[in-house]
C-alpha cells in the first residue's frame, strides 16, 4: 500500500504532466474545475483545482463543496496510473478506478484517459 505522501507526489507528477500537454490534450486540461481524489485504503481525500493545465492547491483538508470532478482509486492504483503502469480504461472497466463528472466534462476528459 502506497503512503499518503506517495499519493500526493503522484498527484503533483500528474499536475506536471498535464501542464506540459499540447494540442487536443492541452485543450482538454485547460478546464477550470474543482477536483477530488478519494483514496479509500488510506482514508484520505485530496482536493484541489484543475486550472490552466495544472492541479493547484492540493490539500487533504475537507472541502465544503462536492468537487466537480471526482476520482476514486486505491493508493497503489493511483501511483500506478500516474507512472503509466496501469491503463485507465482497463482499471475503470474492472472497477479499480471510479470517475464522476458532468457529461460535458467526461467528454472533455476522455482525451486525457
Amino acid at each position: 500500500m502506497a503512503t499518503v505522501e506517495e499519493c500526493r507526489t503522484a498527484l503533483e507528477q500528474l499536475s506536471a504532466k498535464l501542464g506540459g500537454a499540447e494540442g487536443d490534450l492541452g485543450k482538454a486540461v485547460r478546464l477550470d474545475r474543482s477536483l477530488s481524489c478519494r483514496v479509500p485504503d488510506l482514508g484520505v481525500t485530496f482536493s484541489g483545482r484543475l486550472h490552466d493545465g495544472a492541479l493547484q492547491d492540493i490539500t487533504t483538508e475537507p472541502s465544503p463543496e462536492k468537487a466537480q470532478i471526482r476520482l476514486e482509486a486505491g493508493s497503489d492504483d493511483l501511483v500506478a496510473l500516474v507512472d503509466g503502469e496501469l491503463n485507465f480504461a482497463s482499471a475503470w472497466a474492472r472497477g479499480r478506478v471510479k470517475l464522476e463528472a458532468s457529461f460535458k466534462d467526461l467528454l472533455t476528459l476522455r482525451k486525457l484517459l
